[in-house]
């Protein structure tokens, strides 16, 4: 049995019940509230003071829907009560699995996430999700994660440099500093611009400080950052970045999001794998050449990431240029045909 609660949480306890049991599918009479009253909170009041309070809620700015029924002349009930919600069952079921599914948070914090996630809807909507999990071992074991955001957040905002230690797995499944020359844990000060998720990981888009290029950083292997008072390096004096900062572009240009040069390859692919080639690079691409079966594609690009996408999507392609390109992936293939055929 409930604690009988005092009659000033009345209003309080209405609205409680509508979020927690109501929505358009799910709606309540006054009598179903009247009863929710007594037996969830102890409540046991009259039920003329249901209507007065529901309308002082949604004078409040609360909003509850509901049905008029005529009952006699000049007398109306209201009923089918129910609120409406800021975000739709599918919508939080996108958010939900986003989460559940990435492969930057902590098992932890992404339940606890989800939980916040689900109490924005009703009693309901938890029993759409139960079938879907995540095994804790697949999850990463950075729990700085959060308070590492908030740090970037706070120094891309003031434009200052960061510092912290870079991590890696190692054979036990554990991550581990990676160290300098002399053993002792490596510190890395960049300067930040802009964070991303891309490929169900997040990362940093910074400026290596002793280096003019830009630089991606695995945010869930950040441990120990701070931030410093130095001011970070403007964007306009790191290569790629000196007519502002292309977002969109960047990411297609950077699809496993490495370092280092880009430039334009052409490449001839099977036209069976066009819808895959825009999913990784985008629409800033041309189609050339066209044949019944292939056409000739030319992109922009991160060379260090097209040797990873060439690798993937080798028995479909055959890059065309550059040249210094070109016998870069032969070599890539020749060294994989050397593991298979010749080495033991």
């Amino acid at each position: 049995m409930c604690t009988k609660q005092p009659k000033k949480m009345l209003i309080i306890n209405i609205l409680d019940i509508l979020k927690k049991y109501t929505d358009a599918n799910h709606r309540l009479s006054q009598s179903d509230i009247l009863k929710l009253l007594n037996e969830k909170y102890g409540m046991d009041v009259n039920r003329k003071s249901i209507r007065p309070n529901i309308m002082d809620l949604i004078e409040f700015g609360y909003d509850i829907n509901y049905r008029e029924v005529k009952r006699k002349e000049n007398e109306v009930m209201l009923t089918d009560f129910y609120m409406d919600r800021n975000f739709t069952d599918e919508e939080l079921r996108i958010l939900i699995d986003s989460i559940l599914f990435s492969k930057y948070i902590p098992y932890a914090q992404c339940r606890a996430l989800i939980k916040k996630l689900e109490g924005l809807s009703n009693e309901y909507f938890p029993y759409k999700t139960r079938h879907i999990m995540n095994l804790p071992e697949n999850m990463p074991e950075n729990k700085d994660l959060f308070y590492t955001l908030s740090v970037l957040d706070e120094a891309i905002a003031k434009k200052k440099k960061v510092i912290f230690n870079y991590n890696e797995y190692g054979v036990d499944k554990k991550l581990h500093y990676r160290l300098r020359s002399d053993g002792k844990p490596a510190e890395y000060v960049v300067n930040p611009y802009q964070m991303v998720a891309t490929n169900g990981r997040y990362y940093l888009i910074c400026n290596y400080d002793k280096y003019d290029s830009v630089s991606n950083y695995r945010i869930d292997r950040i441990t120990n950052i701070r931030y410093t008072d130095e001011d970070a390096k403007p964007k306009e004096k790191v290569k790629g970045l000196e007519n502002g900062f292309d977002l969109p572009r960047h990411m297609a240009e950077h699809v496993y999001m490495f370092s280092g040069e880009s430039a334009t390859v052409v490449f001839k692919a099977e036209k069976k794998i066009i819808s895959s080639i825009i999913d990784w690079f985008g629409r800033d691409i041309s189609f050339f050449d066209e044949t019944e079966d292939m056409v000739s594609v030319s992109v922009y690009v991160n060379l260090q990431a097209m040797r990873y996408w060439v690798m993937q999507y080798s028995s479909h392609i055959k890059v065309l240029g550059p040249q210094s390109f070109v016998e870069t992936v032969k070599a890539d293939l020749e060294e994989i045909y050397y593991k298979y055929n010749v080495e033991k």
